[in-house]
């Protein structure tokens, strides 16, 4: 088949033409293995090129690169692909040139038993930190292997990580810090330190790309006088990304698994959110509860946001008045001096702790410019003390006081107000499971959020982002949103599988959505919940849709656990327990398995008693069901929203 090109006489510029005769001839070169159903090719719903810009006629990248990625809700996934599309630009501009640059691949960690370690020379990771210091659901048995003696030698690999967490947890970023450790244990030259990204991790994160990317470009050199090549000569090489694969057509390189991320066609997203009107704030629980749920529903009419069953909603929420005006006088300030913010524009001191500013939490560099500017001898021993032992003391105590408790436990010390907001972290977005179907809600979405309120040192602490939702957004005011895709925690693609889903409190939000999205494409697969509470008559969350959904069939069951409702507490896992011959079986037809909820107990104890279930029942000895379960986890068939 000759290859497709334009005529001279076309009207365009020389490198409009051979941007377009490289196209025309890779999708020639392609055509024959679509027709043919190239197995590797997954899709053709999408067909473009290298990442997810363009295909180009420059000479293909020669260098190999192999991102990975550990992620549970998306983020590091997200930076991985734009990692990879970083480079992929600055291949096609080496390759103008006519000099090499890098091929990446990008691939999750699960993935790792279709990669070859021991044969990569450049390896960088982006990882989230999930739970209480636990590796990401996509990355536990990479980890398990990777620590284990079958990992090979890196000896001859150069490698990086960005590591992605929360400070709020004792073991932020605990993930990132054993791969780089581990990384170096097999003998890889680490290229960059450990980059310790907290929830406002976009700046950071963009810094140690382009650090990345200029280091690892320096310990690999192109050759001295490579020639480009023609578009002729370059037919095949180049990448097809379709839909969740890339398959790379190169002679001299294996297939590349670059996955994509979800995309959301619209002008809105985390770096410019949507103002969405709050439509509804209602409570879930009756009176006499102790707890204070509240579902909210809002507008995403002329948005253009979509999203998906499992997805989350990011919202940027407004620090407390009143503790912001307290933090004011702490600080013997009027709230009207101007500070430069991560150097944007001026800001009123008050404006900025208003709207950007983390309040929930002090830094250790807080710590610091306290004790640059105290000039008391005990306060300066106080402060150096917490601050020594590389700063364990003061990660303890950073963990359980607020910024106001940090100035007030340091008082008469005058701190410039630019120094002080540059010490603390920026307000980074909230993120809520949805709780809505947006086939069934067309322009809304809906949240299920629990109100938090609780007393410390005889001053009411307020969660930050609930209790702006609950207490500080009249009805019909803008809340600044953005859609947060999942990867893989949504409902089985194909219809008439069974799911169990075990979600208590607000964990029964993307339950709901699912049941929702499963009713109104009328999918016939059976569905079981197990739903729970403090008290039945208090906290029994959309009791009256559950329970109508039950009642129809369309629920096929559904299990319940209120804990105090009896002397003896009995929870969501006591539940699992009393009918394991019946999940057990449920599962050997093929049921997905999905827990949301808290990380720290509840989820540890529904895996737990699962473990349990499967060994009893499939009549396994405990190393043989943790087998069956990772074989669960491999076919995305467990999966996890916990926090």
């Amino acid at each position: 088949m000759n290859t497709p090109a334009l005529p001279e006489s076309a009207p365009f510029t020389s490198d409009q033409r051979n941007w377009l005769n490289g196209f025309l001839a890779g999708m020639a070169n392609a055509l024959p293995a679509l027709l043919s159903g190239n197995p590797n090719v997954t899709s053709h719903q999408g067909l473009t090129g290298l990442g997810s810009n363009s295909l180009s006629s420059q000479p293909a990248p020669t260098l190999p690169l192999l991102i990975l990625y550990g992620s549970q809700s998306g983020t590091s996934e997200g930076l991985a692909l734009a990692l990879g599309d970083k480079f992929i630009s600055r291949a096609q501009e080496a390759g103008a040139q006519g000099r090499s640059g890098f091929n990446p691949k990008v691939a999750g960690l699960d993935h790792f038993r279709e990669l070859n370690l021991a044969e990569e020379k450049n390896i960088l990771c982006i990882t989230s930190t999930w739970g209480d210091g636990d590796m990401p659901d996509n990355g536990v048995s990479f980890w398990n292997w990777f620590k284990s003696s079958e990992a090979p030698s890196l000896s001859h690999a150069n490698f990086s990580i960005l590591g992605l967490g929360d400070k709020s947890y004792a073991r932020f970023c605990q993930a990132g810090k054993n791969l780089d450790q581990r990384f170096q244990e097999l003998g890889a030259n680490r290229i960059l330190p450990l980059c310790e990204c907290d929830t406002d991790y976009e700046s950071k994160s963009e810094t140690w790309m382009e650090e990345i990317i200029s280091a690892i470009e320096s310990l690999n050199p192109a050759p001295a006088n490579q020639q480009a090549q023609s578009p002729s000569s370059n037919q095949n090489n180049f990448a097809i990304t379709t839909s969740g694969s890339t398959l790379s057509t190169s002679s001299s390189s294996s297939p590349a698994k670059i996955s994509s991320a979800s995309t959301i066609p619209s002008f809105y997203n985390r770096k410019n959110p949507f103002p969405a009107a709050l439509l509804e704030n209602r409570p879930l629980n009756a009176k006499g509860s102790a707890k204070d749920t509240r579902h909210f529903t809002l507008s995403l009419l002329g948005s253009g946001l979509e999203y998906k069953v499992g997805d989350a909603l990011g919202v940027f929420a407004r620090n407390s008045y009143e503790l912001v005006d307290r933090i004011i006088l702490a600080l013997y300030c009027k709230g009207n001096e101007v500070v430069i913010v991560d150097g944007g524009e001026p800001l009123a001191l008050r404006t900025a702790l208003i709207h950007r500013i983390d309040l929930r939490r002090g830094t250790e560099k807080l710590l610091m410019q306290l004790l640059d500017a105290s000039t008391n001898f005990i306060t300066k021993r106080k402060l150096i003390d917490l601050l020594a032992n590389e700063g364990q003391e003061a990660k303890a105590y950073l963990s359980e006081n607020d910024v106001l408790d940090v100035l007030e436990d340091f008082p008469q010390i005058k701190l410039e107000p630019t120094a002080f907001v540059s010490s603390l972290n920026k307000i980074a977005p909230r993120l809520y499971s949805i709780s809505s179907s947006p086939n069934e809600n067309p322009g809304e979405v809906h949240l299920t959020v629990g109100i938090v309120r609780y007393t410390v040192a005889d001053r009411r602490r307020l969660g930050a982002a609930s209790s702006y939702l609950a207490e500080r957004v009249p009805l019909g005011m803008p809340v600044s949103v953005f859609v947060q895709p999942t990867a893989h925690f949504t409902i089985p693609q194909s219809p008439g599988i069974p799911i169990i889903m075990v979600g208590p409190g607000t964990g029964i939000a993307p339950f709901r959505a699912f049941l929702q999205e499963r009713r109104n494409l009328g999918d016939t697969g059976k569905n079981w919940l197990f739903f729970g509470d403090q008290n039945r008559q208090f906290d029994f969350l959309y009791s009256e849709e559950l329970l109508e959904m039950q009642s129809t069939g369309f629920l096929t069951r559904l299990d319940l656990a209120f804990s105090r409702d009896q002397a003896e507490k009995v929870y969501v896992q006591n539940r699992m327990l009393d009918q394991g011959k019946e999940l057990f079986a449920w599962l050997e037809q093929g049921a997905y398995f999905y827990v949301c909820g808290d990380a720290k107990r509840m989820a540890k104890d529904v895996e737990a008693a699962l473990l349990q279930i499967i060994s009893k029942e499939g009549s396994v000895d405990p190393e043989q069901a943790l087998a069956y379960l990772e074989k669960m986890k491999s076919e995305k068939r467990y999966q996890r929203d916990v926090y």
